[in-house]
């Protein structure tokens, strides 16, 4: 019995332009960070963030290569946690 399923791997190429993405928007986070743009700053420093842990969820965890099942199943539940996470630390901020 052989597994004919057909894994991708991605190889180094694929590695080494998600570093440099990486880098490069941890450069544009600093330099965002020390400009005076107001209130907007933190829009942007925010989906920078966001697409740097999208670039680390799907190339270095290898979330891009996994069942999509898999994940359709997950990332509902990651998303309920966290929500009850920062529900919980909520309700015990306003009731100190």
């Amino acid at each position: 019995m052989s597994d004919t399923t057909l894994e991708h791997k991605p190889g180094y190429r694929t590695y080494l332009l998600v570093y440099a993405a990486l880098v490069i928007l941890t450069v544009v986070t600093v330099t965002s960070a020390s400009m005076d743009i107001g209130r907007i700053a933190i829009v942007i420093v925010l989906a920078i963030a966001g697409t740097k842990s999208v670039l680390v969820l799907l190339y270095f965890m290898h979330l891009r290569y996994e069942r999509r099942l898999l994940v359709k199943l997950l990332v509902p539940i990651v998303v309920v946690t966290l929500a009850i996470f920062i529900g919980l630390t909520y309700t015990d901020i306003l009731f100190r």
